[in-house]
């Protein structure tokens, strides 16, 4: 079947979640992490990815939100910097005013001037995921916004993929999923979509069951996946 839906992932594959940690280093308020902001990005989102895995496993689900405050503060004190209130409230105000990688608004508007259906499929809450869309101003390159709070459950859950056929009619094959996790897309590939993984970072391919079917450096190449 050809591709008539494309689902992304949000967080590090529509918009830039170093983002955060980045802008706040760069202002004169927060220069004590000049130098180590990298870090505090790096551990904040492998905490908040660890997180919502346990919470997953064990049926401790609570608001993507919480979990990312609580990757946070482990990142904080990890880094010598849990001492400081001001910059915590920062980073996290900077986190709901994330911007799309560069590249994002002319592929999304490449695929919806094909008629394909396009959305994000996110552990986001759905407050979280509008701050994003709205400050990339994405929102009209968009046919819906997909949170797995509706199911109560974080991703590889399969009853979050399941929500892209029960919102949009499709079978998993008409499905172009992409996200930067290679996780994300490894799943999403033994659930039965076709995958893309943007590997920005150039990370060797997880050691899962399954792989996504394409490898990508950024999303330029989305539209000629789904046969544009």
């Amino acid at each position: 079947m050809p591709v008539t839906t494309c689902v992304f992932d949000a967080y590090g594959t529509l918009f830039d979640v170093a983002a955060a940690a980045r802008q706040a280093a760069s202002e004169p308020d927060f220069s004590a992490i000049k130098d180590d902001w990298p870090q505090i990005a790096e551990h904040w989102r492998l905490k908040q990815l660890q997180y919502s895995w346990l919470r997953a496993v064990t049926g401790a689900h609570d608001d993507f939100w919480q979990v990312t405050q609580d990757g946070l503060d482990w990142a904080l004190e990890k880094t010598g910097h849990d001492g400081a209130p001001a910059l915590r409230e920062r980073l996290l105000a900077l986190y709901w005013e994330l911007q799309a990688y560069p590249e994002v608004p002319r592929m999304l508007g490449a695929l919806k001037e094909a008629g394909l259906n396009t959305a994000i499929l996110s552990n986001g809450s759905p407050e979280m995921l509008r701050g994003a869309v709205d400050s990339a101003q994405i929102g009209a390159l968009l046919d819906d916004v997909l949170s797995v709070q509706s199911v109560g459950v974080f991703k590889p859950d399969a009853k979050v993929y399941d929500l892209v056929g029960a919102r949009f009619g499709c079978g998993h094959d008409e499905v172009l999923f992409v996200s930067s996790n290679g996780w994300d897309a490894a799943a999403a590939s033994g659930y039965g979509f076709t995958t893309a993984w943007v590997n920005r970072a150039g990370e060797p391919v997880d050691r899962l069951p399954w792989r996504p079917a394409h490898v990508l450096s950024d999303l330029t190449g989305i539209p000629g996946l789904a046969g544009l």
